[in-house]
């Protein structure tokens, strides 16, 4: 752990298996369904990955289907993360689900998906040091939504009446941390991967001819 570090600051990765026809599927007519499901499984391993370099607390992999599915159970872990199985429910609920506990277990939390290749640790590293600032920080996504979202303190309201999967999702959680009282540091705008135009985000050594 580095000198910089909050040792009780949570990674909390959400995560669906990637599995043709489950993951990504808004990529299929530019990948096919192996492509997308392919694709997906590179960025679970980099977020993964630089989730673990960036060396900033324990890192959290709450996945979809529940932890039992062949794929999970199959999956060589990278040392210091954990497997935790996601709630029911809409998105909202399952991710207050995995952030609720935060309070009593740690100072805070990094909340990211699997879907942005530019979210390496040095950016990661960065949102944890701007979260000893502030209530919150977010780096928004081009789409509308955000890539990640750290917070110093937990209410159920700001996982509440979002819009998910739209181009509102940032604009909301804003207005629910207004709402909550919570000041929150806006970061760089990055790409997340979601639809076959987004491809051109990718890292030059990621892409498909």
């Amino acid at each position: 752990m580095s000198d910089n570090s909050n040792p009780s600051l949570r990674l909390v990765v959400m995560a669906k298996a990637p599995l043709p026809g489950y993951a990504k599927t808004r990529l299929i007519p530019a990948l096919g369904e192996r492509g997308a499901a392919s694709l997906a499984e590179r960025l679970l391993q980099h977020t993964l990955a630089e989730s673990v370099r960036a060396d900033i607390g324990p890192v959290e992999l709450h996945v979809a289907p529940d932890s039992r599915h062949p794929f999970w159970q199959s999956l060589p872990m990278p040392l210091g993360v954990s497997l935790h199985d996601q709630s029911t429910g809409d998105l909202g609920h399952r991710l207050w689900q995995a952030v609720k506990n935060t309070c009593a277990v740690s100072q805070g939390l990094l909340l990211l998906g699997t879907d942005c290749p530019a979210l390496d640790a040095e950016r990661i590293r960065e949102a944890a040091a701007m979260l000893t600032h502030t209530d919150a920080v977010m780096h928004p996504a081009k789409d509308g939504g955000y890539t990640l979202l750290g917070l110093k303190r937990m209410h159920s309201r700001l996982f509440e009446d979002i819009d998910w999967s739209t181009e509102v999702v940032a604009q909301q959680t804003m207005e629910r941390l207004q709402e909550c009282a919570m000041h929150c540091q806006m970061l760089e705008v990055l790409a997340d991967i979601d639809e076959p135009e987004d491809l051109r985000y990718l890292p030059p050594a990621w892409r498909v001819s």
